[in-house]
C-alpha cells in the first residue's frame, strides 16, 4: 500500500517526465552495478592466463611425443586445434586484463586531476589566510581588536575566534601536507599500473606471434593428414565403430544394474510384507509376542523395501530412481552430484575433448569422453566410490566400468585391470595402468554416463587443476 501512495505522490507532484527520469536512472545505476559485479577481478585473470599456459605447455610436450610417430594421430590434429583453442581463450584473457588496467589508469589520471585541483584550493585558502594574517601582524592591531569588544562575553568570543583562526592555518597546512603525499601515491601507483600495462602489452603480442606459429603448424599437419587420407578415415571409423560399442556396452550394463536393482527391491518389499503378515498372525492368535529386536529387524527390511521414502528422507526434490534404491546408492549419487571428483591420473593432458572435434575440412571425429595423454603404464585411479560393473575387451580396448549410484565412469585404453566385476572400491582405487590408443599414442579415455544411457562432459565433473 506505502508503494502504491509512494508512486501516486511522485506522479502528482513531480509530473510524468520526471518520474520517467528517476526510473530510468535507477535502472542505470542497477545495470551498471550488476555489470560491475559481474567483471572479472586482476586476481581472477591472472589465475585463468596462469592455468591457460600451464595447459598450452602441456599441450606443447604432448605434441612433441605425438609427433615421433610418423603414423597419421588423430590426437595430433585434436591436440594442436586444443591448443590454439587455449591460445586464444590466453589472448583474451590478456586482452580484458589491459581493457582493466586502461580503466584503473583512466580512474587514476582522473583521481590525480582532482587532486591537484583540491591541492591548488587549499593552497589559495592558505596563502589568503597567511596574507590576512601578515596584514594584522601588529600587537596594536590584535589589542584593538579585543577592546572593541562591546561587552565582556564579546571580548571572549573574539578570543576564541582568534584561537580558531589559527587553528584554522594550522588545519589547512596538515591538510596540504596530507594531500600531497595521497597525490604522490596516486601517482606511484599510477606509474605502477603503466608499467604492468607495458609488460601485458608485450605479452599479448608474443602470444598473437605464438598463435600464428600454432596456426601454421596446425595447417601443416592438416595437409599431412590430407596425404594419409584413407589412414585417418579408417582411424576415424575404427574409432566410431568403439564408441558404438561401448555406447552398447553401457545400455546393457544400465539395463542388467536397473534389472537386479528392482528384482532386490521386490524380494526386499516380499520379504517385508511376509514378517509383517507372519507378526499380525501371530498376535491375533496370541500364541507369540514379538521382541523389540524382531520389531526392529522388521522395521530396517522396511525400510530398505520403501525406496520412495528413503530418497524423500535424504532429498525432498530428489525424484525416485531404482538404481538408488540402498542407502548406499544414495549417497553415492549425491556426493557424485557435487561435481568436486578427482582425476582418474595424477598428470597428463586433455588431447581429445568430449563432443564432436574437427580433423580436416571434411574429416571430424566424436567422442564421448575426454582422452588424456599420459605416459604408458600410469596408474588410473576410481573417481569416486562406487562398484566395479564391467571388466573387460571391446573393440580391442581393455575398460572398467563402475557404477556411483545412478552414475557410470568407464575407463578405457588400460594395458592391465587391477580390480575384478562386483568388486566396491573407493575414490583412489588403483584400477588399472594406461595404455595405448587406436591410434598408437599413449593415453587413457574417460567417460561419465547417466543412468539414462547418456554420456557427459567429464570436464564439467571433475576437479579443475
Amino acid at each position: 500500500m506505502k508503494n502504491v501512495f509512494d508512486m501516486y505522490f511522485l506522479k502528482k507532484y513531480l509530473g510524468k517526465k520526471i518520474l520517467q527520469k528517476a526510473i530510468l536512472l535507477i535502472v542505470l545505476i542497477v545495470g551498471i552495478s550488476a555489470h560491475a559485479q559481474s567483471q572479472p577481478t586482476k586476481e581472477d585473470l591472472q589465475k585463468k592466463e596462469e592455468q591457460l599456459r600451464k595447459e598450452i605447455n602441456e599441450l606443447s610436450q604432448s605434441l612433441i611425443n605425438i609427433q615421433k610417430n610418423k603414423k597419421a594421430s588423430l590426437s595430433q590434429i585434436a591436440s594442436i586445434r586444443r591448443k590454439i583453442a587455449a591460445r586464444e581463450e590466453l589472448i583474451n584473457t590478456i586482452t580484458k586484463r589491459v581493457r582493466l588496467l586502461d580503466e584503473n589508469i583512466y580512474q587514476s589520471n582522473l583521481e590525480i586531476y582532482r587532486m591537484k585541483k583540491e591541492l591548488d584550493t587549499l593552497k589559495q585558502q592558505y596563502a589568503r589566510s597567511i596574507a590576512f594574517a601578515y596584514k594584522n601582524r601588529s600587537n596594536y592591531q590584535f589589542l584593538n581588536f579585543l577592546f572593541s569588544a562591546t561587552s565582556f562575553n564579546d571580548a571572549l568570543k573574539r578570543v576564541t575566534y582568534l584561537k580558531s583562526y589559527r587553528r584554522l592555518r594550522e588545519t589547512q597546512v596538515s591538510n596540504i601536507v596530507k594531500t600531497q603525499e595521497v597525490l604522490q601515491q596516486k601517482i606511484g601507483t599510477l606509474t605502477v599500473y603503466k608499467s604492468e600495462q607495458s609488460q601485458v602489452l608485450a605479452t599479448q603480442k608474443t602470444q598473437l606471434q605464438d598463435l600464428e606459429e600454432d596456426k601454421k603448424q596446425q595447417d601443416n599437419v592438416v595437409k599431412g593428414f590430407k596425404g594419409q587420407e584413407k589412414e585417418v578415415t579408417s582411424l576415424i571409423r575404427k574409432k566410431e565403430k568403439q564408441r558404438l560399442q561401448m555406447k552398447n556396452t553401457i545400455t546393457a550394463i544400465i539395463a542388467r544394474e536397473k534389472a537386479e536393482a528392482e528384482k532386490a527391491a521386490r524380494i526386499a518389499k516380499q520379504k517385508a510384507e511376509a514378517e509383517a503378515k507372519k507378526t499380525a498372525t501371530a498376535r491375533n492368535n496370541n500364541t507369540k509376542t514379538t521382541s523389540p529386536s524382531s520389531s526392529t529387524t522388521t522395521a530396517n527390511v522396511t525400510n530398505n523395501a520403501d525406496v520412495n521414502e528413503m530418497a524423500s528422507t535424504n532429498n525432498s526434490t530428489r525424484t525416485y530412481n531404482v538404481l538408488e534404491s540402498t542407502e548406499e546408492g544414495l549417497e553415492m549419487s549425491i556426493n557424485f552430484e557435487k561435481r568436486n571428483l578427482n582425476w582418474p591420473v595424477s598428470v597428463g593432458t586433455v588431447i581429445i575433448p568430449f563432443g564432436e572435434y574437427q580433423v580436416t575440412d571434411k574429416l571430424q571425429g566424436k567422442s564421448d569422453g575426454i582422452e588424456i595423454a599420459v605416459p604408458k603404464g600410469t596408474s588410473v585411479k576410481s573417481v569416486a566410490n562406487g562398484k566395479v560393473t564391467y571388466v573387460g575387451d571391446y573393440g580391442g580396448d581393455q575398460a572398467v566400468i563402475i557404477r556411483h549410484g545412478k552414475y557410470l565412469t568407464v575407463y578405457s585404453h588400460l594395458s592391465s585391470i587391477s580390480v575384478s566385476k562386483d568388486q566396491e572400491v573407493k575414490a583412489g582405487t588403483v584400477l588399472g595402468h594406461s595404455g595405448f590408443s587406436t591410434d598408437g599414442e599413449e593415453s587413457l579415455l574417460f567417460m561419465v554416463a547417466n543412468d539414462k544411457g547418456n554420456f557427459l562432459n567429464p570436464r564439467s565433473w571433475l576437479k579443475s587443476r
